[in-house]
């Protein structure tokens, strides 16, 4: 079997990494597992590239080197995914949106499309306003630019078993039931119309 000739490297932080996860696949993996043909094969090669608590300011500096050289130059994508931690260190709303719109203008710059899954809600509270303000921010920046943007904030923030998966680990990192309703978010949030693939059930 021939392998997929599309390519799409998966940058972030913990939550690209799938820490906490008993399964280790995290929502990545669950995701990748479903990116699927019509005749049920494989239709891309997903590669996660987490770095556990960066910023958007080192994945500014880092993402387009580790990128490039997985790609294929036939048919590569970039996913971004979001996290708490521009909020854990008091990074400044204005810089974490200029960092998205530079790595967004950078993969367009390449011809490379893009995708942006949004940060979820932690269960601090203090942290949980600073990530629900950055989560807007960024939906405004990837919105300015035609990128398909997924909301995991909103729909997760009274989300019952969301927020009990986050009590019984660290209150960051989800487990497996978290994990789950993350890609389904993914899955659901115009991930197959952007790589033109047909909707698995």
């Amino acid at each position: 079997m021939r392998a997929p000739t599309t390519r799409i490297c998966v940058v972030g932080d913990d939550l690209v990494a799938g820490v906490g996860d008993p399964r280790a696949l995290g929502w990545v993996g669950r995701v990748a597992a479903r990116t699927r043909t019509e005749h049920d094969a494989v239709a891309a090669t997903v590669m996660p590239l987490g770095v556990p608590g960066e910023t958007t300011s080192a994945l500014r500096e880092r993402w387009y080197g580790e990128a490039s050289r997985r790609w294929s130059r036939t048919d590569d994508r970039l996913v971004i995914g979001l996290g708490a931690a521009d909020a854990a260190v008091g990074s400044t709303l204005a810089r974490s949106r200029l960092n998205l719109a530079d790595v967004l203008d950078t993969a367009a710059a390449q011809d490379v499309p893009a995708f942006v899954v949004g940060p979820p809600p932690p269960l601090d509270p203090s942290l949980r306003s600073a990530v629900a303000e950055l989560a807007g921010g960024w939906a405004d920046v990837a919105s300015r630019r035609g990128v398909p943007y997924v909301d995991c904030f909103g729909p997760l923030a009274h989300h019952e078993q969301w927020l009990a998966d986050l009590a019984e680990g660290d209150g960051v990192h989800p487990g497996q039931v978290g994990y789950g309703l993350l890609a389904w978010l993914v899955l659901h949030g115009g991930w197959h119309a952007w790589l033109g693939l047909p909707l698995t059930p």
